[in-house]
């Protein structure tokens, strides 16, 4: 069985390393440092984590206040709360400033399970890819978390980072290398692409054993930064392969799909199917049940792939 983390227990552990080795980290939570991991920071260094309670405008407000006054900010809640309730907060107080603040939003998509559709964030990419400015990441395991984190806290910057409650494969070794703004090429292929971010990658590369066993050649590419998206690569795959499926656990409307489908309608139009959330809010039930019930599993990829070829 593969070893399995939650992306947001590695951010709450690399948090800890980062401030170790950078006096100048801050870390808000909004009264969730037990379930967003923010409190193996808090533990470490309570000078500088501010727990503001159940206030996230307030949150995002104090954290701009702080960036730009010169710290770097990690501020932390339930992707719902952060992209949701303070958006406006986030767009005009981070966004418009350019606050150095990292918005890492954990329990996001439908895998949050009995919280309910109420709680469950599938929409958050959307949002906050259209603000000006604002980097957008969604990282697929444990190590790619742990990296990218790594990678946002040296940049100056708005940035949201979109982490998950359940705990999921272990896709990376710890030698991968990982660029913000750069797809990582898990598998080559000539036939079709799997374009996939977040705990879809490792659906992608389930998907893409079934058809290799069909006899097609399946390139599997992790985008793991939705903004700014890796144009290079998304064109390579429309000019390379015979068309490509995008998948993720968001809205099909404004996430990935929606981002690599600018790119080919603008740079080499190509045939394409999205796997995602079908414009419906989500539901209570255990994380697995609901991927399925939302059309969130390796089958659901393989079928794409079949529509593609049909046509």
């Amino acid at each position: 069985m593969a070893e399995k983390m939650a992306t947001r227990q590695a951010y709450g552990n690399t948090l800890a390393a980062l401030g170790a080795e950078n006096k100048n980290i801050v870390v808000l939570d909004a009264d969730l440092s037990g379930s967003t991991m923010t409190k193996v920071f808090a533990k470490e260094f309570p000078e500088r984590f501010f727990n503001v309670g159940i206030a996230e405008q307030n949150l995002y407000g104090i954290a701009a206040g702080m960036a730009i006054s010169g710290k770097t900010v990690f501020a932390s809640t339930f992707a719902m709360f952060a992209a949701g309730r303070a958006f406006e907060i986030i767009r005009n107080s981070i966004g418009y400033t350019h606050a150095n603040v990292k918005i890492c939003a954990t329990h996001a998509g439908v895998t949050v399970g009995e919280d309910g559709g109420s709680h469950q964030a599938i929409e958050d990419m959307a949002l906050m890819r259209s603000i000006p400015g604002m980097t957008v990441v969604n990282p697929s395991d444990g190590v790619s978390a742990r990296k990218l984190i790594e990678e946002v806290a040296a940049i100056h910057g708005p940035v949201y980072v979109r982490l998950g409650r359940a705990a999921v494969p272990i896709l990376y070794g710890e030698d991968t290398e990982f660029e913000i703004g750069k797809a990582v090429t898990l598998r080559e292929g000539s036939d079709y692409t799997i374009i996939a971010t977040g705990i879809m990658v490792s659906e992608a590369l389930t998907a893409a054993d079934t058809l290799e066993d069909q006899g097609l050649s399946i390139r599997v590419l992790d985008m793991h930064t939705i903004k700014p998206i890796d144009e290079e690569a998304i064109i390579r795959a429309a000019k390379e392969t015979k068309g490509i499926v995008t998948a993720e656990e968001h809205t099909v409307l404004g996430g990935l799909g929606g981002a690599v489908a600018e790119v080919v309608a603008k740079k080499h139009p190509a045939p394409m199917e999205f796997v995602g959330i079908q414009d419906v809010f989500g539901q209570s039930g255990k994380p697995d049940q609901l991927q399925a019930a939302y059309n969130l599993k390796a089958v659901d990829i393989v079928h794409a792939v079949d529509n593609l070829k049909k046509r």
